[in-house]
This record gives structure tokens, C-alpha cells and sequence, in this order.
């Protein structure tokens, strides 16, 4: 028997509806991933699951009894107490007397004669309601998701707190649990941790991830929430785009057949309907039908539209580090980092929360100096970063203003755009382009960074955790653009496939000071690195060593990078040649390009005396453009 039936659900917050007539059921045991564009209604839905709120028509079913337990994507600002006082609040009532007996038993085991005094009426309420029973139940979840329950909740690291929040709604005994991004903020370890305990709970779950191998892990199902309708496709991603190109697919021929028939329709009653009324009233009243129907569709959403604006070239050095520590107040973070990245490389950065990976990348931009070592940073450097915090949006501002900063127009690719036209790449309609940044979801508001990101000309990108809230499309979007970047990219993300698909080499922070580069993204790391940070949080049971904040701004928007120092004046010779360097070096780019197709053509491999031509003239060129590289880098250093 279903846990829980919604047949033909409506419900709308504006024209288009969010839900239209979904019918969804839940068996028990089942774990089903609900996946979809940003703004389609996926955390509407478990609002709905939960009884949040209550659809405009339709019927929920529940079976008698159900216990729902619900995990949102933000936790309430300022809890305190005990893991063991977070937790036991779940219950309610009880849960504040198991709390009040905890801390008197604990202070009267401390020799406080008045808390042993305090603990007799406390006992007799909790015996009277079966408080023991309860108690072991905290008990035994802590125990079961390997939580401490004398730690501080607000010293916790972010992948903690969210575990003691699953404790806190688990102490509940659920039998279905809602989970609306459970990965967001949580490093690799707790996000494998969460894999592995909702395959081996037993408990119904539906949950929303745009982490594809977590959905893979852990999904017995997915559901494709689109335009108010649920298509279910099988527990795999491939199998997931598949069936969504062939569904949309047979979809775009029905509608290119309904739109030749409509056509057809309304060039008849143009031609003379007044001599015919009587005899086809019947095609008439048809024609009419089909008008009702073509006014009520729903068209899908246009795909998200990603450029970068050309950038400067930069050295072919970007960043140098030589045996750097960094962290605060003489007390190292992160120690002895070597890293040479060159124009375009993409770094990924990888490490539990708190291992120091912000403190390293403050560090390797130059806005904050190493306790020992060195750090040199590229000639020509211009920097746009990605930000976390979402702290470069102004809640009071409108979309619209948040982008064009006042003005109608902006300047993309050299070409000037209406910002309303841009935003439009970006799925910003204009009505959603003038509303608030405050009324935008977490996927909406991560679009809206990146069309401000994307309008500066930059040629070093500095992402920290960009995969957040955003939709699959989007993100395999943005992983594509990446990948075609003639710039350099440094990426901060526990998302393992977006990692893959990237990254060129990764920075390791296991969390114990110490960093280590291997070539590649996740699946390329060895087994030991893995390993290792798998299963760091969960051995511990506590996080890793904070980073220190006192010298962190407030706002959380970086600093701009140290300048550099002023370079030596050049002499007028040196002047004219650095000027000439950027069309010498393109120049050999494209030779050298020309001559790599040249030598792959296999007419030109049948003839031996051609194909050794080329390869002398291809090395040449590779010689020249070392020093071609070399003469610029010496003569753009300080």
C-alpha cells in the first residue's frame, strides 16, 4: 500500500501554474530523486508532500499514521546548546524534559547537590510519559549517526550541523523523509557519509539533488519535474537524458503537427467562411477548440545561454608557489604549498570543510602575504570570482539592476545588449528580471552571479562551490564553457563529477595542514587520497580545525589581489618589441596549429619527404614560441 497518492494536484503562484494536475505515489522503502530546472516547483512539491502547504485543487492521500520528517536546504540562524539539546528538541515537549533531566544529571554527577535535588520532579514527569523509552531513542540515533552529544551545535562544521539536523528529525521516527538539497555546503566525506546511511536506512525517501552521482548512489527512481508534470525515468543520468530528449522530441513533432493543422484551420476561415456558416458550424467550433488548446500550452524554457567576454591575455605564468605556508596570526592553515599553474589550466580545490581552503586561495590571489615561502603572481591578471557567500547581491535591488548596475545596456562579447535581452540567456524573463533578488531561489540567484560574472573581461576564474542549487542542464552547460575557456579557472567544489569533467589537476587539503597535487579531477586520485578524505569526518566525529576568521572582511566579498610591484622602466627598443610579442605569439599559435592538421591528413602522411618538412617547421615553432614566451614573461616581470 502507498504511503502517501497525490492525484491531480494544482496549485499556482501567478499565470503559470507550478503544479498541473501531478499525480505522484510513494511505496514504502522506495528512494526517489525529484530532479528539474530551477523554478519548476521541485521544493514546492515536498512542501506539498510535507503538508507545508496545501495544493489550490486536487487530493493528498496519506496512509493513517504517516510520520513525515523534513531536512530543508537552510538551517535556522542561531541554534545553540548541545548536540544532545538539538536533537532531543525533535520531540517536542518531551524532548525539552529529556533535555532539562540531561544537564541536571550531569551537573549532579559534578557533586551539585541542588541539581540532584531539582532531578526528582523531572524523573517523576518523565516516568509518567514514558520519557525513558525516549531517551533511549536519542540515544541510539546519536549513536547511529556517529554524532557527540556533549559538542557545541555552533562549533560544528557545516557538514555536522546538517547531520545533527537529520538526527533531530530522525529522533522523530519517521517513515518518510524529505530532503531538499542535502549536499549543499557538504564536503566529499559527509556527502559519501549520507549516501551510504539512506541506502541502509530502510526509510522511504524523496529527496532533491542536482549532484549527479549522489542521485546515481542513492535514487531507487527520478523524477523529472517539467512545466507542472512528473515523468519518471530509471535511477541512472544517462538514462535520464535519454528518455528527456526522446520525450521531447516526440513532444516537438506532436506540436509541429497540432501547428500545421491549426495553420491549415485558420487559412480556411480566412478564405470565406460567411458563404459556408450553416454547413460547417461544426469545423468552426473545432478551429475554436484548437485556438483554447495552443493558448494553453506551456512551452519549455529556453536553454541557458553562456558566454565569456573575450579576456586580456595574460602570462603564460598565472600563479607560482614555492614551499608557501598560510594562515593567521603566525599560525599556518595550510603548509609547504608548491603550485606552478600556466594559462589555461583549470585547478580544482578538494578538502572537508574547515581544511583551509579558502585561507589557501586568499593566499595563491595574493591578498593575503605567506608566513614563509614565496608566492608570484602572472603578468596581466584579470580576476572575476564566483562567490560562495552570495554576498556580491544586494537583496533590495531588482535582477535588472543587480546586472546593469543602473544602466539599460551592457557590453557582451564587444557587442552592446539590452540587459533585459542578456538576462534572457540566463532565464530571466523580463516580469522576473524586475522583481527583487530577494524573491529569487538559491538556483536563480547562482544564474544571476553568473551573468555578473560573465560580463567581465577576465582571464583568471575563481569558483567556490559554483555547482550549488544549480540544475543539471546548467551545470553541464557550465562545465562546457569551462572546458572551452581559453583562460585559467581555479574551482572549490565537492561535486566528484563536475570535478571529472574540469579539472586538469587537483589540490588535495585532506584537513591536517598539508597539500598535494595530482594530476587530473576525483576519479584520477589514488585510492589512499580518497580514502582518506571518505572518511576523515566520519572517523573523528568532529570536524576538522576551523579556519581562523579574525582577519577575515566581514562581507565575505575577496579583497582585489596585491598589486604587484612597479616594473622596471624599458627602454624604447624593449618597448616596441614587447608591444609586437602578442602578434608574434598568435601568429606561431596558428602556424603551429595549421601544421598539427596538416601532419594528421592522410594524403600528406603518403608522402615521407612532406611529412618530415613538417615536422622540422613544427618543432621550430614550438622553439620559437618558448622563447617567444620567455622574452615576453622577462620583459612584463617586475
Amino acid at each position: 500500500m502507498a504511503l502517501l497518492t497525490l492525484r491531480d494536484i494544482h496549485l499556482a503562484y501567478g499565470m503559470a501554474p507550478l503544479l498541473d494536475g501531478l499525480n505522484l505515489s510513494l511505496e514504502p522503502g522506495e528512494r526517489v530523486a525529484v530532479a528539474g530546472r530551477n523554478g519548476e516547483g521541485k521544493s514546492t512539491l515536498l512542501k506539498v508532500i510535507a503538508g507545508a502547504i496545501q495544493p489550490d485543487s486536487g487530493e493528498v492521500v496519506r496512509q493513517d499514521g504517516l510520520t513525515t520528517a523534513w531536512l530543508t536546504q537552510e538551517l535556522p540562524p542561531g541554534v545553540e546548546g548541545t548536540v544532545f539539546d538539538v536533537v532531543a528538541e525533535g520531540l517536542g515537549e518531551s524532548g525539552q524534559l529529556l533535555e532539562r533531566f540531561h544537564h541536571l544529571s550531569q551537573a549532579a554527577a559534578s557533586g551539585d547537590a541542588e541539581a540532584l535535588e531539582k532531578m526528582g520532579p523531572v524523573q517523576a514527569r518523565l516516568d509518567a510519559i514514558d520519557g525513558w523509552s525516549l531517551q533511549n531513542r536519542v540515544e541510539t540515533t546519536l549513536s547511529r549517526l556517529e554524532l557527540d552529544p556533549e559538542a557545541g551545535f555552533a562549533a560544528l562544521s557545516g557538514g555536522l550541523k546538517r547531520r545533527v539536523w537529520l538526527a533531530r528529525e530522525l529522533v522523530r521516527e519517521p517513515q518518510l523523509l524529505l530532503l531538499d538539497e542535502p549536499t549543499n555546503h557538504l564536503d566529499v566525506a559527509a556527502i559519501r557519509w549520507l549516501e551510504e546511511f539512506l541506502r541502509g536506512s530502510g526509510l522511504t525517501v524523496v529527496f532533491i539533488s542536482h549532484d549527479r552521482q549522489f542521485m546515481e548512489q542513492v535514487a531507487t527512481r527520478i523524477l523529472e519535474l517539467n512545466r507542472g508534470q512528473v515523468y519518471e525515468h530509471p535511477p541512472s543520468i544517462e538514462a535520464f537524458r535519454t528518455r528527456q530528449a526522446e520525450r521531447l522530441e516526440v513532444e516537438a513533432r506532436q506540436r509541429a503537427e497540432f501547428d500545421r493543422k491549426l495553420a491549415q484551420e485558420e487559412t480556411w476561415i480566412r478564405q470565406g467562411i460567411k458563404a459556408r456558416r450553416t454547413r460547417n458550424e461544426g469545423r468552426v467550433r473545432a478551429l475554436q477548440a484548437l485556438r483554447r488548446k495552443r493558448a494553453e500550452r506551456r512551452e519549455r524554457g529556453g536553454q541557458v545561454r553562456m558566454q565569456l567576454s573575450p579576456e586580456q591575455r595574460s602570462g603564460r605564468l598565472v600563479i607560482e608557489a614555492e614551499h608557501a605556508d598560510f594562515g593567521y596570526d603566525d599560525t599556518p592553515v595550510v603548509r609547504d604549498v608548491n603550485l606552478l599553474l600556466q594559462r589555461g589550466d583549470a585547478l580544482g580545490i578538494v578538502g572537508p570543510n574547515g581544511a583551509g581552503k579558502t585561507t589557501l586561495l586568499r593566499g595563491l590571489l595574493g591578498q593575503v602575504a605567506p608566513l614563509s615561502g614565496t608566492v608570484k603572481l602572472g603578468t596581466q591578471l584579470e580576476i572575476a570570482y564566483f562567490d560562495q557567500a552570495r554576498a556580491r547581491l544586494d537583496e533590495t535591488t531588482t535582477v535588472q539592476d543587480a546586472v546593469g548596475e543602473g544602466r539599460d545596456r551592457v557590453t557582451v562579447n564587444g557587442e552592446t545588449r539590452h540587459v533585459l535581452s542578456y538576462l534572457g540567456d540566463f532565464l530571466f524573463p523580463p516580469e522576473r528580471a524586475r522583481q527583487p533578488v530577494s524573491a529569487l531561489s538559491g538556483g536563480e540567484r547562482n544564474r544571476l552571479l553568473l551573468a555578473k560574472l560573465f560580463l567581465r573581461p577576465a582571464n583568471l576564474l575563481v569558483l567556490d562551490e559554483p555547482t550549488n542549487d544549480l540544475d543539471v542542464e546548467t551545470l553541464e552547460l557550465l562545465e562546457q564553457l569551462l572546458i572551452e575557456y581559453t583562460g585559467t579557472v581555479i574551482v572549490v567544489s565537492h561535486d566528484r563529477a563536475f570535478l571529472d569533467n574540469v579539472a586538469t589537476s587537483t589540490l588535495v587539503l585532506p584537513g591536517d595542514g598539508t597539500v598535494e597535487e595530482f594530476v587530473g579531477g576525483w576519479s584520477d586520485l589514488p585510492a589512499r587520497v580518497t580514502q582518506r578524505l571518505l572518511t576523515r569526518e566520519a572517523d573523528t566525529g568532529t570536524p576538522p580545525p576551523a579556519e581562523p576568521e579574525a582577519r577575515v572582511r566581514p562581507d565575505s566579498t575577496p579583497a582585489e589581489p596585491a598589486p604587484p610591484p612597479r616594473a622596471r622602466k624599458l627602454s624604447y627598443k624593449e618597448a616596441r618589441e614587447l608591444k609586437a610579442l602578442p602578434g608574434r605569439i598568435e601568429a606561431l599559435e596558428t602556424e603551429h596549429q595549421s601544421l598539427a592538421e596538416a601532419l594528421s591528413d592522410p594524403e600528406v602522411l603518403r608522402d615521407g619527404e612532406r611529412v618530415r618538412e613538417l615536422q622540422g617547421r613544427l618543432e621550430q615553432v614550438e622553439r620559437d614560441l618558448a622563447v617567444a614566451f620567455e622574452r615576453w614573461e622577462a620583459l612584463e616581470s617586475p
